[in-house]
């Protein structure tokens, strides 16, 4: 999406008007006081609940893409606090549904021929309407003259547009947020508003849902464990998806049908453990309404929908996070210190003997429980925070993980509450990383090494000559970059500048003084004393802010 602009801003002043009253509305006038947005913010706030219960009542107030946002945003409990992720998590994606002339026009414009042309039959009452779009049941008669069900995934009329007018407008109001208010930069807004721009206008897109359909199916062809909808593309655009329907049951369904509840959590948790940790591919929102169990009772299939938000780990990644499970299961406590190293990003100087007691304090808050005693999304997001809290920011791909595992946690702990997760961990990951040090890994890997480095000496010489050559003619320069210079010159710039006015102050007094005007050079003194003092006063004030 384009960097949005001024222009934009005031093109869509009524829309940042209504975000703005609503916010106000909820108690946060008061932070929106304080940024560029201040002439907007009128009224009194009528919320009194917790922080939390009012973010929620804002993202349900303001539409469809801030209930996106919210469902995005709870998925960070490295930046959000608990208590609002909780209460994010109740956000339903359900509105009203788009009349049928509509839909209709949607499917011909998008499809360039009629409904009748297209399909058999077509259901105009929907099966489900969310926020970007709708699903109808349908029959298509397929090129070998079968009639099958399908299922006809919608998007809404112009919700493209009015998503993107709205994550113009939230770029606009997270910068103004980070430069406005020091202390919101903990929060990330600007890129967390990056992260949900890329997802949105990854779900809106339809052709890439069957692009992760079609990935999907590779990865587990062959299995009996799980199915995906196929997709028809011959009848599939943009923004119309035609699918395979999946005639089976919810879970809480399917277990008070007499389906084996252990059984049913234990193929989730293979099929999520594959996706993971050996594909690098997998659903990110593997929540109750996206699964049906298909198959019988003594041998269930579960059919994963909704594909259109996936999560994605790198070959490094995904060993790394490896190293973390098997290092949990192993209740290693350093190992797991050393593999949140390795997952996050080193901000700053690591104090490792403070990191390392923090991380043996959680090991031993969560460990070596069963199932029904342990919270994962709760463990993840505390080692999250905890190496957040000494300077690691940790990946988004790895805390989609921990969410696609901690909605499995909160499945079994309902539908099947022995069901010991750690135990039927152990063998996948025990198996994974005797895997990963596999002779016939390990040779490609020592290969591809050795040829690094026999590159890196050949060109060796050849670089070390061109550096003493530069030497030699005086032409070699070495640059120093500092994160905070900018920082502390504009610490520096303004302690001249007030030490320049109080000194031309203090001068000027004294010449009135002596020359007689005593009130004028009294004034001129106090003035100077009230302008050093207040400058003292807000430096300090700036300190504690940024200490924060």
């Amino acid at each position: 999406m384009a960097p949005p602009t001024l222009l934009s801003a005031v093109r869509d002043l009524e829309r940042l008007r209504q975000i703005v009253g609503v916010l106000v509305r909820h108690g946060f006038g008061e932070i929106l006081s304080r940024t560029a947005f201040a002439s907007l913010v009128s009224g009194k706030a009528e919320s009194k609940g917790t922080l939390g219960e009012r973010v929620r009542l804002v993202v349900q107030d303001l539409g469809p893409s801030f209930v996106k946002l919210g469902q995005i945003v709870s998925t960070r409990p490295d930046l959000i606090p608990a208590e609002t992720i909780a209460e994010l998590k109740k956000l339903q994606d359900r509105v009203p549904a788009v009349g049928f002339d509509e839909i209709r026009k949607q499917i011909e414009t998008d499809l360039g021929k009629t409904l009748e042309e297209t399909f058999v039959s077509f259901e105009p009452v929907p099966l489900a309407s969310a926020s970007v779009g709708q699903v109808h049941r349908a029959k298509l008669a397929g090129a070998d003259g079968i009639v099958r069900d399908v299922v006809v995934k919608v998007q809404r009329p112009n919700i493209r547009q009015l998503i993107e007018r709205d994550v113009e407008l939230l770029h606009l109001l997270a910068q103004g947020l980070e430069r406005a208010v020091p202390e919101a930069r903990l929060y990330q807004p600007a890129k967390m508003v990056e992260e949900f721009d890329r997802a949105i206008l990854a779900e809106l897109d339809f052709g890439l849902e069957a692009d992760h359909a079609a990935r999907f199916a590779k990865n587990f062809e062959g299995s009996a464990l799980v199915r995906f909808p196929k997709i028809h593309r011959e009848v599939s655009g943009k923004r119309v998806l035609v699918m395979e329907f999946f005639d089976g049951k919810k879970i809480y369904d399917a277990v008070a049908a007499g389906y084996d509840a252990e059984r049913i959590t234990r193929a989730m948790l293979a099929v999520l453990i594959q996706s993971i940790f050996e594909d690098g591919f997998f659903h990110a929102d593997p929540h109750p309404g996206n699964v049906l169990i298909l198959g019988a009772q003594d041998a269930p299939v579960i059919g994963l929908i909704d594909l259109g938000l996936v999560g994605r780990l790198t070959p490094q990644l995904r060993d790394k996070t490896v190293d973390l499970l098997v290092a949990c299961i192993q209740e290693d406590h350093r190992a797991i210190a050393d593999a949140l190293l390795a997952i996050g990003t080193p901000t700053r100087k690591i104090d490792r003997r403070a990191f390392e007691a923090e991380v043996t304090a959680l090991s031993a808050k969560y460990l070596g429980k069963q199932l029904a005693d342990i919270e994962v999304s709760a463990l993840i997001r505390d080692f999250a925070l905890g190496a957040q809290k000494y300077g690691i920011e940790i990946p988004p791909d790895f805390l989609m993980v921990g969410k696609a595992i901690a909605t499995l946690e909160g499945v079994g702990k309902e539908i099947a509450p022995s069901f010991d997760l750690y135990e039927e961990m152990k063998p996948y990951f025990l198996r994974l990383l005797a895997q990963r040090y596999a002779p016939e890994r390990l040779l490609p890997e020592a290969m591809r090494s050795l040829a690094k480095i026999s590159g890196a000496a050949t060109e060796f010489p050849e670089q070390a000559q061109e550096i003493l050559e530069d030497l030699r003619k005086g032409r070699l320069e070495i640059r120093m970059r500092n994160p905070e210079g900018a920082m502390t010159y504009d610490i520096l710039g303004r302690r001249l500048y007030s030490g320049v006015v109080v000194g031309s102050l203090i001068l000027g007094s004294a010449h009135l003084l002596a020359e007689g005007s005593f009130w004028l050079g009294l004034s001129f003194l106090v003035g100077a004393f009230g302008w050093g003092g207040g400058h003292m006063a807000l430096a300090a004030w700036l300190t504690r802010v940024r200490k924060r």
